[in-house]
């Protein structure tokens, strides 16, 4: 009997204020089931890194894209999204050896692909393998903003994340924006033109 490989994809990073957009997929193993799979928003920060190593051990195949700030205002962040899922997918092919048979996306539009999609609104809480897919994601863009945290601490990213919070406004509004804020994003903008 032929396996039919289905990859879950879900994205992290749409909101900020700062650095890339990540994307996830996953292709999970049925002989190796991940217990505690749910959504990564409403997970803990140490029970995602644990599940995210559960993944990487378990899982079929999974794979990690993302879009650059440049590319987030080059092609707007919906384009970019799609662009990291992708290429996320892309990733787990080369893993995988092989495209997946299909791939279910978090939300209600897909990127282009040359295999099957379906879009699904609230898939991380639906279906267990988007919902690896989100936690490969957040917990790749939060290292990414703990090690930008490290070269840029006067902006706070390690407790903002990115996100557009007061203390974010005030330290852009203090020190302008780094070399990794998305200029296209209208407080990032209003900062650069005052």
């Amino acid at each position: 009997m032929t396996m039919i490989w289905v990859c879950g994809v879900d994205e992290a990073g749409r909101g900020p204020l700062v650095g890339a957009v990540v994307a996830g997929a996953v292709v999970l193993d049925p002989d190796h089931p991940i217990a505690g799979l749910k959504d990564s928003k409403k997970l803990s920060p140490a029970r995602r890194e644990y599940l995210y190593e559960q993944i990487m051990q378990k899982a079929k195949a999974w794979g990690i894209g993302e879009a650059s700030p440049q590319e987030i205002d080059e092609i707007n962040i919906l384009q970019a999204t799609m662009l990291a899922m992708r290429r996320a997918i892309e990733d787990l092919s080369t893993r995988l050896g092989k495209w997946p048979d299909k791939a279910l996306i978090d939300g209600n539009r897909c990127p282009a692909l040359p295999i099957s999609a379906e879009a699904i609104v609230k898939g991380d809480t639906k279906e267990p393998a988007i919902s690896a897919a989100s936690i490969l994601a957040k917990v790749t863009r939060d290292r990414q903003m703990q090690v930008l945290h490290e070269r840029h601490p006067q902006y706070g990213f390690a407790q903002h994340m990115g996100y557009p919070t007061e203390a974010h406004f005030a330290a852009l509004k203090q020190y302008g924006a780094c070399a990794e804020h998305r200029r296209s994003f209208s407080p990032v903008r209003k900062v650069l033109e005052s």
